[in-house]
């Protein structure tokens, strides 16, 4: 399905799908040919659409790689990061009882973040039926990335905030599956590189989350397999496509734009870059 993160990841109540579609359909009356199931760097690479006649490519492949904590427990059945929960929801329609595709039914459920999409799978697990949902942040709620719109919106919908609290495992049952979180306190201390306040633990301040669903929403970073696949493309060290004022990257009339170039930001700075750069591809084209 076209439309990339408009379609998977942000939810219908934050986006509706009909506007997405209507400006899809205004894409292709203009003549734009969108060849999905396509995955460059797999199927073919940068160097064979070249070779198939294509004088300019832009890239704007987002930054779809989820982060994760590297905590005991990680790995059980029912943690999730949020783009896989979200997909599964948003693009899959997994909440429909006649979906192909499954999600786990949760009583209580625990997203890690608080950014916009921390907040984004919060309010669809409660719309899936959720008792309880809880955000669990190791800041304080005036450093969360997220916007306060959305902070209020999920506030309005029942949703716990549990700030200053870090988790530092995550407890399987007897079935193998989650049970619980095992979370800290924690403090502010001294501004670190970001300029937030940096968390500092709570001695003896360890308590236990009951909960049988963990989302993981810590952020994402480029996929490295178009930079992998592609001679002379350089990123930078978060796997970043380094490009120039004109978004061309450092591989001739290769362009580059949006999450792909500055890892997780708004869908507005991509579609910024997105025309930026189809300007710039016209005057190159025509020698100018």
């Amino acid at each position: 399905t076209p439309g990339g993160v408009l379609v998977y990841g942000i939810p219908e109540f934050r986006l509706p799908k009909e506007i997405v579609r209507r400006e899809i359909d205004g894409l292709r009356e203009l003549g734009v040919d969108i060849e999905c199931n396509m995955v460059i760097g797999k199927i073919l690479s940068i160097d064979e659409l070249e070779e198939r006649g294509y004088e300019a490519v832009f890239i704007g492949t987002g930054a779809g790689l989820p982060k994760f904590m590297n905590i005991p427990g990680e790995n059980l059945p029912g943690v999730l990061s949020a783009n896989e929960f979200l997909t599964r929801v948003n693009l899959m329609k997994a909440y429909r009882e006649d979906s192909d595709t499954p999600i786990r039914r949760s009583s209580r459920v625990a997203v890690v973040g608080g950014g916009n999409v921390a907040m984004d799978a919060a309010r669809c697990a409660k719309r899936m039926g959720t008792d309880k949902v809880y955000i669990v942040y190791r800041r304080g709620e005036a450093e969360m990335p997220a916007r306060l719109e959305e902070q209020h919106h999920a506030k309005e919908e029942g949703i716990e905030f549990l700030t200053l609290t870090n988790p530092t495992e995550i407890l399987g049952g007897e079935d193998g599956r989650v049970c619980g979180m095992k979370c800290i306190k924690m403090e502010l201390g001294e501004p670190d590189a970001s300029g937030r306040r940096r968390p500092i633990p709570v001695e003896g301040s360890e308590f236990v989350l009951d909960v049988d669903m963990v989302i993981m929403s810590l952020g994402t970073s480029p996929n490295p397999l178009i930079r992998s696949t592609t001679p002379g493309l350089e990123t930078n060290k978060k796997g970043g496509i380094i490009v120039d004022e004109n978004e061309m990257s450092t591989r001739e009339n290769v362009f580059a734009g949006g999450d792909a170039v500055t890892g997780a930001a708004t869908v507005i700075l991509a579609m910024g870059a997105g025309k930026k750069a189809a300007e710039a591809i016209d005057r190159k084209l025509q020698g100018k």
